[in-house]
Parts: structure tokens; sequence; C-alpha cells
């Protein structure tokens, strides 16, 4: 009998802590559409920047660098981004061999890297290739670099008329 009271009383006292834990969910990670990543070509020791827009390939001396998902966390959150990286390295007269296919971690570049002879990636940060955040919902600029203000029509040369669409009633 008392065994059972034990366990009934630590359930309810778990319950609260429980229920704090259901409510404060965690940001989800944003989406980006640039990986930005440095690479180190070990035998010239030239270091690069390289931007991999997130569907595509670029080439680093004989690797193929391919991002399938950058994700980066909201400001409110501990720093960090992410990104899905394929890396295909192309030698002449041979076959493509896939080195590295999974995510590479900004904050913890050992954790999951590309092991190769030659070359080091590691991934510097998620962006957006036009600088804007992920989900923006503001206005883009127009031309002239101002907030394209809602309903305004803008002619063919890119200058501004001034004049408002009223929406027909």
């Amino acid at each position: 009998m008392k065994l059972s009271r034990m366990v009934s009383a630590a359930a309810w006292l778990t319950l609260p802590a429980l229920a704090l834990l259901a409510c404060a969910n965690p940001a989800l990670a944003v989406p980006m559409d640039t990986v930005v990543l440095q690479g180190l070509d070990k035998i010239t020791a030239r270091v690069s920047t390289i931007k991999v827009p997130v569907g595509k390939t670029v080439t680093f001396g004989a690797l193929q660098i391919t991002a399938r998902a950058c994700d980066k966390h909201p400001p409110e959150e501990a720093p960090e981004a992410a990104a899905f990286l394929e890396v295909v390295e192309v030698e002449p007269d041979e076959k493509p061999v896939l080195r590295f296919s999974g995510w590479m971690f900004a904050s913890s570049p050992a954790l999951s890297a590309l092991e190769h002879p030659v070359y080091d990636l590691i991934v510097l940060d998620c962006v957006n290739a036009n600088g804007a955040p992920a989900e923006s919902e503001e206005p883009q600029p127009d031309s002239s670099g101002q907030p394209a203000a809602p309903n305004s029509t803008t002619p063919s040369n890119g200058k501004s008329t001034g004049q408002t669409t009223q929406p027909s009633q």
C-alpha cells in the first residue's frame, strides 16, 4: 500500500514539470537558401569561402558539393547553423565517389566532418541569397531601394508614379 502511494505522489509531483516542458516549445529552425562553407585545400594551403545555393552543386577542387538543406536557429535561441550536404569526388578517368552525405553543424565542425586527405570543409553559416530574413513578410524594396508601398504602381522604367490604385468596389 505504501509503495503505490509513493508512486502516485511522485507522478503528481512530476506533472507540473511535464506541463511546463510541453508549453516551452523551442522555436523551429528557419530554412535558408544558401550554405556558406569554408574549404581548405591542404596541399596548396588555399582557404576559400564557398556559397552553395540549396539544391545546386558547386565545385571545389575535385569535389562537387551539393546542398540539400540549410537551417539556422532563430535569433532568440543559441546560434547554430546546420546544412545537409552531399560531397562527391570526381577525378579524371575514375568513377565519382561519394565522400560525404549528411548534416554538418557550424558550432561543432568535428561532430560530422568530411574525412578527406586533401580537402576540409566546414559550415560557417546559412543565409538567404538576397540578404533578407527567411520568413520576411515585409515588402521587398523596389529598384530605387525604397520599400514598395502596397497597391502602388511602378511603370516599366522603374520610377514610381506616386499613384496608388484603389480596390474596385
